[in-house]
């Protein structure tokens, strides 16, 4: 078990956590990120970004069948959900590529793995302890269910919806 001792430790790699590591780096303080998943948490991986891909995708087909009224011969003939997922999965491929350098290129130290507070000032990841004289909790959201609602078949999480290999 080691003690690792910053200005700034940060609970959560989401939009928030992330903004606030890079704005603490700038500001000169020594910062850990501490992420379970990927940087960019739901925002990037499963809702923004991803809804707005498929967002586009579902506005040019709607264009293109109503091409004609713009003067335009085009003719819809149907959505291909494995191009449109490849094209939602290029999209959040870049932004996290590019985050992911953006924030290498800063003075941050990124730890993977589950970081649980176990004091006031630290966060506990994979045995070792990360004291910051300033904590932020950025833990980001999850698909949640309602009381007597069932998720399967018919009804279905935001990050399954995302993830479908049909139009619904």
């Amino acid at each position: 078990m080691a003690d690792h001792n910053f200005d700034v430790v940060i609970l959560g790699g989401g939009s928030g956590g992330y903004a606030a590591a890079l704005r603490s780096a700038q500001l000169g303080k020594s910062v850990a990120l501490i992420e379970k998943d990927k940087l960019g948490g739901t925002c990037l991986h499963r809702g923004c970004i991803p809804t707005k891909a498929l967002l586009h995708s579902a506005e040019v087909a709607d264009v293109t069948r109503e091409a004609a009224s713009y003067g335009v011969n085009a003719q819809f003939q149907s959505i291909d959900m494995n191009v449109v997922n490849k094209y939602r999965d290029g999209i959040i491929d870049r932004l996290f590529k590019g985050l992911s350098g953006l924030v290498a290129s800063k003075p941050i130290t990124v730890v993977s793995g589950e970081g649980r507070l176990t004091a006031p000032k630290t966060v506990t990841v994979n045995g070792d302890n990360y004291t910051g004289t300033n904590v932020i909790l950025a833990t980001g959201s999850y698909s949640r269910s309602l009381p007597g609602l069932e998720i399967g078949g018919r009804v279905i999480t935001s990050d399954q919806a995302l993830g479908l290999d049909f139009v619904p």
